[in-house]
């Protein structure tokens, strides 16, 4: 970390009140499937740096007796609370570190056996709190039933280690930790909690559903909204953990406007996602690597088309999870016609990056991959690489088709979907996601609903250039800064940030076309600089900048639990 940036630290923690352990709790935690996983993993080297071995990580223990690249399992760690955490609290836990920069201390728990204590649960949420766990679906039950032994584990670590003395952050992301918040705020008050909305559950739900969220904006009320949506468990949950933690965070000033008003809470702080700069290769290895990944771009690129395709080529992408609207999938895939139709002097070929249910890799793009040759002609529907279970009703599927992305010779846009977790073991590429990322010459992120956007900042930390809209956190972010939301007279300056609203889908495809286009007519030299403009950007989102939120959090919550003894 800079010796600066150090010093400005140094004296933030010495003229705040700051813990002495902090709790923190997600169901990502060693559990790679959204962004709150990078937020928190990308984090924990400060955290580690700041509070060295006094942060304790607690996650699913999803993965049991398989082995999880995340979690290095150490049975010596707390064993003599794990010991009494088992027999005198039945507690199902194995304890490690996290295999990330900083290999903070991790607890993954064993929730499942608290399923016969659901029903308790739930009355006891209903009494105290008014909330209705029996209007509720798809992951509600295992996220609170996590949450529960959550609560449990962090009273366990209190009591065992007779904390009381001492000040103690219990920090719960996103509304599947909404009873842990809850469960502390009942049994434990000796801890200060901090609930953290990375995106309100009504908010999501209206935009998923095809609903305008930004011109009837002030007219939604929360409540109203939930019974509509059939989502009175999570949002009831989500607003009652908000009202009643010590400090409630949201990750941008256009979730905290929701947050206030869907859950009648206005965010005590903002806690914008930062980055960890350590993530990304230096020097010669980050050339290599860029090299590595662009052969592997291009190489199933010709063997699912058949087509033999410049080493030059643009390779541009989007990804993130797979909500079509919400994501902008749908303007990327409009956009990326539009391009063709336009003839672009260089060969552009897209992907886009996106997890889905799928039954594996497909066999016959791996048996071409086994081969040195390429092949005359191109395989059956060469546009996707895995295969996907609801082939026949996907979204993305359907729009390539609407749109003949057959990926034939002649095409000068070549657009393949691949809808596996890029884990580095997926059979086709066999690469990590950031591996892939760093090869690419341009990310598309044409959000409509978007709370912060890590996909854009991971992208220009890897020194990728790319748009994003005024609809992201991250977006309005950039724009902030005095070295983007303009234009050089000549190029781009790293990241391009367009204006979406809830009518001008056209307008915005439109704008993506002519900056592909632009992109497509950049020499070697242009893009270099407008890579090094990304980059130096992504440096003023690094965590060692962004810490300084979460630390005036802590102090916040603090205060609270002091005010209360």
């Amino acid at each position: 970390m800079h010796s600066k940036i150090v010093g400005k630290i140094v004296f933030m923690i010495n003229s705040l009140v700051t813990p002495d352990y902090i709790f923190e709790s997600s169901w990502e935690v060693c559990n790679k499937v959204g962004g709150i996983y990078t937020v928190l993993s990308t984090r924990a080297k400060v955290l580690q740096e700041l509070f060295p071995d006094k942060i304790y990580f607690i996650g699913p223990d999803l993965w049991q007796e398989q082995t999880n690249p995340d979690f290095i399992e150490d049975k010596t760690l707390l064993k003599a609370w794990k010991k009494h955490a088992a027999e005198q609290e039945s507690l199902k836990i194995r304890t490690g570190r996290w295999n990330v920069p900083g290999n903070p201390i991790v607890i993954l728990v064993d929730f499942i056996p608290y399923y016969d204590r659901k029903d308790e649960v739930y009355f006891r949420m209903w009494e105290k709190y008014g909330i209705d766990s029996t209007v509720a679906y798809g992951d509600y039950d295992e996220a609170s039933m996590f949450a529960f032994a959550v609560g449990m584990i962090m009273e366990s670590l209190y009591s065992f280690f007779k904390l009381q003395d001492k000040k103690v952050i219990a920090h719960l992301n996103e509304w599947m930790l909404g009873m842990a918040a809850l469960y502390l705020h009942d049994r434990v008050p000796g801890i200060a909690t901090i609930f953290t909305t990375h995106a309100t559950s009504i908010g999501r739900s209206i935009c998923g559903n095809n609903k305008p969220l930004y011109s009837e904006f002030h007219h939604y009320n929360g409540d109203q909204m939930a019974y509509e949506l059939n989502m009175v468990g999570k949002h009831t949950l989500e607003k009652q953990a908000a009202l009643h933690v010590d400090c409630f965070t949201t990750v941008s000033w256009i979730t905290g406007q929701e947050s206030e008003q869907f859950l009648g809470k206005k965010p005590d702080i903002i806690t914008p996602n930062g980055f960890e700069p350590n993530w990304v290769p230096k020097g010669k290895k980050f050339d290599t690597q860029r090299e590595t990944a662009r052969k592997a771009f291009l190489r199933v690129a010709e063997q699912l088309t058949g087509t033999s395709l410049p080493a030059d080529a643009l390779l541009v992408a989007t990804s993130g999870r797979y909500e079509y609207r919400n994501k902008g999938i749908d303007v990327f895939i409009e956009a990326l016609y539009r391009v063709k139709q336009a003839q672009p002097a260089r060969t552009v070929i897209a992907f886009i990056l996106v997890p889905t249910a799928i039954n594996g890799p497909r066999k016959d793009l791996q048996e071409r991959l086994k081969q040195t040759v390429l092949p005359s002609a191109p395989l059956p529907d060469p546009y996707f690489t895995h295969e996907l279970i609801e082939y026949s009703s996907d979204k993305v599927c359907h729009y390539l088709r609407y749109f003949h992305f057959t990926n034939q010779d002649d095409s000068s846009v070549k657009l393949i979907f691949v809808p596996s977790y890029l884990n580095g073991y997926d059979g086709i590429f066999n690469l990590s996601y950031y591996d892939l990322l760093i090869g690419l010459d341009l990310t598309i992120f044409p959000s409509y609903y978007e709370p912060w956007g890590y996909t854009p900042l991971e992208s220009i930390a890897f020194h990728v250039p790319t748009i994003t809209t005024l609809l992201a956190g991250f977006g309005l972010w950039a724009q902030e800064e005095e070295a983007t939301g303009r234009k050089r007279p000549d190029r781009e300056r790293g990241v391009t940030i367009i204006h979406r609203t809830d009518t001008n889908y056209f307008e915005v495809a439109e704008t993506i076309k002519e900056t592909v286009i632009r992109y497509s007519e950049y020499d070697s030299q242009s893009m270099a600089e407008i890579r090094k403009d990304a980059c130096a950007l992504s440096r003023k989102a690094d965590w060692a900048h962004f810490i300084r939120y979460y630390l005036e959090a802590y102090a916040f919550a603090l205060q609270k639990v002091q005010l209360r003894k």
